[in-house]
């Protein structure tokens, strides 16, 4: 009989399910680089880019030399140097056509030259200043198919986007402008064989890659942590107010109920969009609007990834709690692990201690 070693195998147990190791990763997962170019004029553009796995920032731009700044330790170790070195040649490649092509489009604006296919205004040509916005990547789903996409926006807009089956530019707004730069970027064969090798030939291959590196961190959970508190507009109106932070990932689910019941959505209830805070996680407020002392209990629900299955209730005043919520469960876990491990080293020193009489064996055996 060796406790200490069974003992062991029961904490292993328990962590390696704590902890999900055994399950694959799941869900849809996009990678998207994201360009902004501010043409000033055609001797000045400021040019700003990131990449993005999910909301986790991979590498920056450099604006003056745009060399790629890694933001994860584990992004650069996931392609081999080779590959990186012709990921940094195609998009310097993509980037200085791109800016070049648009500078001239604005050059025959301003000198009245016909555009490149020879049947729009020159007067069509982008005027300084103005931003364009290029974002582009790769989806991949959960049964390992792929979708490739790469859009182009003009002052905020949608503007183009790139058919990667036959590698041409369709329009999204149809306008003499949108047009005229389709046109612009079309007719330059280096721009579109830079785009469309970016993205059949290296995204999903880099995505997927990026998954097995970034496991990790696409894995990390935070609590969310819930305050509930009443604002006091008007003597006939109460508004409480659920403030929900510190949460990773970005879904949530957070509702109100009212006595045990899920409160409607409504004109009384006002949920803000989810926010990220400064330290990569997130933030929301839910307010449902009720008249004072209406005689009804108020709870707000908070349903996350980290809490498994529990949900997060935190009640307004006098309300009883109805749940456990999901941190007491954790806590009460970490209590149990905590007392389970004590239990192995109270037993290994058993053994090892001097010997005793049966009697006392016989009552120790009964306490464990």
């Amino acid at each position: 009989m060796q406790p200490p070693r069974c003992c062991l195998l029961l904490v292993l147990l328990y962590l390696f399910l704590l902890s999900g190791t055994w399950a694959t990763l799941q869900g849809t997962f996009t990678f998207r680089l994201l360009q902004t170019s501010t043409f000033q004029n055609t001797s000045f553009v400021d040019t700003e880019g990131i990449g993005l796995l999910e909301d986790i920032e991979l590498g920056s731009l450099d604006k003056h030399t745009w060399d790629i700044h890694f933001c994860q330790p584990w992004v650069r170790p996931a392609l081999p140097r080779s590959q990186w070195d012709i990921i940094d040649n195609i998009f310097k490649i993509y980037l200085y056509t791109f800016i070049r092509i648009m500078n001239e489009g604005a050059i025959q604006k301003d000198e009245g030259n016909p555009s490149p296919s020879g049947n729009l205004s020159p007067l069509s040509a982008p005027p300084d200043p103005f931003v364009l916005q290029f974002m582009a990547g790769c989806k991949l789903y959960p049964n390992r198919t792929s979708q490739i996409f790469a859009y182009v926006g003009y002052n905020g807009q949608d503007f183009l986007s790139f058919n990667t089956d036959n590698a041409t530019w369709t329009l999204s707004q149809d306008t003499d402008l949108a047009r005229y730069v389709r046109d612009v970027l079309q007719n330059d064969t280096t721009l579109v064989e830079a785009v469309k090798d970016l993205l059949n030939d290296t995204c999903v291959n880099a995505l997927e890659m990026f998954l097995s590196y970034g496991r990790a961190a696409l894995e990390r959970q935070e609590l969310p942590v819930a305050t509930v508190f009443a604002r006091t507009p008007s003597p006939h109106q109460l508004l409480l107010v659920c403030h929900v932070t510190a949460f990773y990932p970005r879904p949530i689910s957070v509702a109100w109920l009212r006595d045990g019941h899920e409160v409607p959505p409504g004109p009384q209830l006002n949920t803000s969009p989810v926010l990220p805070n400064a330290d990569l996680t997130y933030q929301l407020s839910s307010v449902l609007a009720v008249a004072p002392q209406d005689g009804h209990s108020y709870a707000c629900r908070v349903r996350h990834r980290s809490l498994g299955t529990r949900s997060l209730l935190v009640p307004w005043g006098n309300s009883p709690v109805l749940l456990i919520t999901g941190l007491v469960a954790g806590l009460l876990g970490a209590v149990a692990l905590a007392a389970l491990l004590l239990l192995c080293l109270w037993r290994r020193r058993k053994h090892q201690g001097t010997e005793e009489s049966q009697s006392r064996n016989s009552i120790l055996s009964k306490e464990a």
